[in-house]
């Protein structure tokens, strides 16, 4: 019997992925029905909803809970969730649309990837969109405090301008997912589903999983986040983000060949398993970071590793914000439906010369001069720009990966540093 944790939601993994001869029907059932165009976001969703990712959520979701989550992190039934799901279409598609009917959703590269009932479309305003971006994306660093927020948000924080540029109805109801897309053939081995994934950990016979969640290269910061979690947990699940995320970020493909050199070289192989996830980042900070802890604990995790500026852009988020709205989230009394994931709070890491090794706030007395101050963003500058990268930022090994794909590169894109990479606001909690 397994150990691990329950899945979110206390209805077991849902999972709206067809196989078999349903799965047959409903593709030949979906060339007959209206097709309505979406995002690479709702791409993402619709698979994590597929293959039980987003449990308890099988659905879009209607008004009352889009304005439940943003507002109180709650589904109007009472369950936690941190941040909406939602699928966006124009005015022309939603005159179009009549509650009742039934419509297959078409990805960027023309693939039909679910069908859906539809339940309910409603307006979404400029006043209501700018309702979401305030109190998903806002947080309490310097982008975002003293009305800064809407005079930099449009151009520097890509989770803003993302829902700003959503359409103008949401249309809610349940889905029928058909497809995982191409993720499993892409990264045969890493990218997994939940049910997959708990299946490794009871192989294991682990009750106590730790996940790390990454969208920059693996760095040795990275690392040595995971090996404390290695010491504290049965195991560690480095599970990384295989959707999209914004320019100039490493693509996906990149970072798990450095996790595959890392955990060959540097890591006993029987405590770590690497994994990947299909989402696009939302870069909503203090929100994401639980929505992190939700989905990871359907994988069957019930530690989330949660840093410095864990899942930030710019300068919107404090350095520790994502680690203090865990204590300030809804803890509904229904079964399953709070949340049982629960963060492991990690301060500052860095190289320390006079520790002669890995070291945090918490463990280190020296000087910030004597220390190596690591990020993804400083890294990805520094190799962007062909730029020297110091000793004990990153093993050699990985560093041979990523100079190799930057010099590989025809266009070169500025990486922008913010407070949160270069250590300027380094201080205690």
């Amino acid at each position: 019997m397994s150990k691990l944790v329950a899945p979110h939601g206390g209805k077991g993994l849902t999972c709206c992925l067809l196989h078999g001869a349903a799965l047959e029907a409903e593709v030949e059932k979906a060339a007959k029905l209206k097709k309505v165009k979406i995002s690479p976001r709702e791409n993402g969703d619709l698979i994590m909803m597929g293959i039980g990712g987003f449990s308890p959520i099988t659905n879009f979701m209607n008004r009352a809970d889009w304005k439940n989550v943003v507002e109180k992190m709650q589904l109007t039934d009472g369950t936690f969730w941190p941040v909406p799901v939602t699928l966006s279409v124009d005015k022309a598609d939603a005159d179009a649309i009549t509650t009742g009917d039934q419509i297959a959703l078409v990805n960027t590269d023309g693939v039909t990837m679910a069908t859906m009932t539809v339940t309910e479309k409603y307006q979404m305003t400029e006043a209501d969109k700018k309702f979401e971006c305030e109190k998903v994306f806002m947080g309490k660093g310097d982008d975002s405090i003293n009305g800064k927020f809407w005079q930099v948000a449009m151009e520097d924080h890509p989770g803003v301008k993302m829902v700003m540029a959503q359409k103008e109805y949401n249309l809610a109801g349940p889905v029928k997912v058909l497809s995982e897309g191409d993720f499993r053939e892409k990264f045969p081995g890493v990218y997994m589903t939940p049910a997959e994934a708990r299946a490794k950990f009871d192989e294991k016979g682990w009750s106590t999983v730790a996940a790390l969640q990454l969208r920059n290269p693996m760095h040795r910061s990275h690392e040595y986040l995971a090996k404390i979690a290695v010491e504290v947990c049965d195991g560690v699940f480095i599970h990384s983000l295989v959707g999209n995320l914004k320019k100039g970020d490493i693509p996906a493909e990149v970072r798990v060949k450095c996790i595959d050199v890392l955990i060959d070289k540097y890591f006993n192989k029987e405590n770590v398993i690497q994994g990947g996830y299909p989402l696009d980042m939302r870069y909503a900070g203090p929100r994401e970071g639980l929505l992190h802890a939700t989905f990871r604990q359907n994988y069957g995790v019930n530690r989330m590793i949660i840093g410095r500026d864990h899942a930030g852009v710019g300068d919107f988020y404090g350095m520790f914000e994502a680690q203090e709205i865990f204590e300030t989230i809804p803890k509904p009394a229904g079964a399953g439906k709070a949340l049982l994931c629960e963060p492991l709070k990690i301060d500052w890491t860095f190289y320390c010369h006079k520790c002669d090794g890995m070291a945090s706030l918490r463990t280190c007395n020296h000087a910030k001069e004597d220390r190596v101050i690591l990020s993804g963003t400083k890294l990805r500058k520094a190799l962007s720009e062909g730029a020297e990268v110091v000793d004990h930022f990153g093993r050699e090994e990985v560093l041979v990966i990523l100079r190799a794909y930057y010099q590989g590169l025809t266009e070169k894109v500025e990486i922008k540093m913010q407070g949160a990479a270069s250590g300027a606001d380094m201080k205690k909690k």
